[in-house]
C-alpha cells in the first residue's frame, strides 16, 4: 500500500507524460470534491491551479495563466509541509513557479517543466503509471497536438449548463 493516493499518482503521471493538463484537472478535481470538498486552500486545489496555469500558459492565454499560478504560489507557500508530504521538494517547486511567474509576465512561451519529486518511491510509481498508459515521462508538451492544446474546446457541457440553468431558475424562484 502506498502513501500516495492513486488520483495524485495519475496527477503527476499526466503532468510529466503527455501534458494532459486538462486531464490533471480533471483527475484530481474529482479527487478533492471527495476529501477535501469545499476547502479552497486545500494543497488538491493547488496542484488543480497549477495544471490549470499550465493550460493557459500553452494556449498563449498569459492572463489566465498567471491568475491562476499566484493562486496556486499562494496555497504552496502557506502550507509547505504539505507540499513535502507529497513527496515534492518545497523550496525548488517555490523557485520554479517564480521562474514560470516572471516568464509569464513578460509574456514568454510555455516551455514543458517537471514537478521537482523528491520521493523515490513516488517516482517509481509514476514512471509506472507512465509505462502503462504508453507515456514517456519527462517529454516535451506536444505543441502541434491541437486536440491536447485546446481540449476544453471538445468536452461535452452539457451537465454544467443544465446545472447552471436550474441553479438560476432557484434564485429567480425565491
Amino acid at each position: 500500500m502506498t502513501k500516495y493516493p492513486a488520483s495524485y499518482v495519475q496527477y503527476l503521471a499526466h503532468f510529466h507524460g503527455d501534458r494532459d493538463y486538462f486531464e490533471c484537472h480533471e483527475i484530481l478535481e474529482e479527487y478533492w470534491k471527495a476529501t477535501d470538498a469545499g476547502n479552497k486552500q486545500s494543497i488538491w486545489v493547488a496542484l488543480i491551479q497549477l495544471a490549470v496555469s499550465n493550460y493557459h500558459h500553452r494556449r498563449k492565454n498569459f492572463s489566465g495563466a498567471l491568475r491562476t499560478l499566484n493562486k496556486a504560489i499562494q496555497i504552496f507557500s502557506a502550507d509547505q509541509p504539505a507540499v513535502q508530504r507529497l513527496g515534492i521538494d518545497a523550496r525548488l517547486l517555490a523557485e520554479t513557479l517564480d521562474k514560470r511567474r516572471k516568464n509569464l509576465l513578460n509574456k514568454i512561451p510555455y516551455t514543458s517543466f517537471n514537478l521537482p519529486i523528491q520521493d523515490i518511491e513516488l517516482k517509481h510509481l509514476c514512471l509506472e503509471e507512465c509505462k502503462q498508459n504508453g507515456f514517456t515521462w519527462g517529454i516535451n508538451s506536444d505543441m502541434d497536438n491541437s486536440d491536447l492544446i485546446h481540449r476544453h474546446s471538445a468536452r461535452d457541457r452539457s451537465e454544467v449548463i443544465s446545472e447552471r440553468r436550474m441553479a438560476l431558475e432557484e434564485r429567480k424562484n425565491r
